[in-house]
């Protein structure tokens, strides 16, 4: 009895914070504040202890998140002097694009977003017919098939969600791991909340377009796939500007 009591499990409520969640949430402040230019290129970030004060965090997490911070291209550690927050379109990659899309201070970002989207696309869905595997081949036309008809607007998140399947096979079989990695961050962009998913109703909406595109790719015209693809994702290039 003893020992069952001494292993009762902690409420929620009362539970601290893992480490880790600490760290990011850290983490993702400062991410934000570099974005938004309250840290500009050159500034040095407030020292550990005040930014352990500032978060009501340990200055393990502190240090985690710089770490993490630095890892991404976002600053730079000095041994024994401060961290200097670098210029983030030098040094930065795809991962910032959520807090990009989410941030009123660059409002062209969504046209860029739409338009590497387009670039990539197209090409993947060239590629795809040159590469594509056999199980690929099979398996894009159901995945075109399965997108929902926009007759019902309820359904527009299941619409969107195998459209998306569809083009996630399309990058797959390009081949291409950099155009996988790229489309993988632009689906966690879009995921990170700052996308709004009617950006894309033009292109998703249409699904005798994907069905055409499945059918190209599939027998293997290269050149159709990608001026089919390029002109169904050009739709929300159009719908950003």
């Amino acid at each position: 009895m003893i020992a069952s009591r001494l292993v009762q499990p902690v409420p929620s409520s009362i539970r601290p914070t893992p480490p880790r969640l600490r760290s990011a949430a850290v983490h993702d402040r400062l991410r934000r504040a570099i974005v938004a230019g309250q840290y500009r290129p050159g500034d040095a970030l407030p020292s550990e202890r005040a930014l352990s004060e500032m978060h009501r965090v340990n200055r393990h997490a502190v240090r985690e998140a710089i770490k993490r911070l630095q890892q991404a291209g976002l600053v730079q550690v000095t041994q024994g002097g401060a961290t200097r927050v670098l210029d983030w379109r030098e040094t930065a990659g795809l991962d910032l694009l959520a807090d990009l899309a989410a941030s009123e201070s660059f409002p062209s970002v969504m046209r860029s977003f739409a338009q590497m989207r387009a670039t990539i696309g197209a090409d993947a869905a060239r590629l795809c017919a040159l590469n594509a595997p056999a199980e690929t081949r099979r398996e894009l036309p159901a995945l075109a098939r399965a997108i929902p008809s926009p007759a019902d607007m309820r359904r527009y998140r299941i619409r969107f969600e195998a459209y998306e399947a569809l083009w996630s096979a399309i990058v797959r079989g390009s081949g291409n791991v950099a155009y996988r990695l790229a489309f993988n961050s632009l689906v966690g962009a879009r995921h990170g909340g700052g996308i709004d998913p009617e950006l894309f109703a033009a292109e998703v909406d249409d699904r005798d377009a994907a069905i055409a595109l499945a059918a190209v790719i599939v027998a293997g015209d290269a050149d159709l796939a990608y001026a089919r693809a390029r002109g169904l994702l050009q739709r929300t290039v159009d719908a950003s500007a």
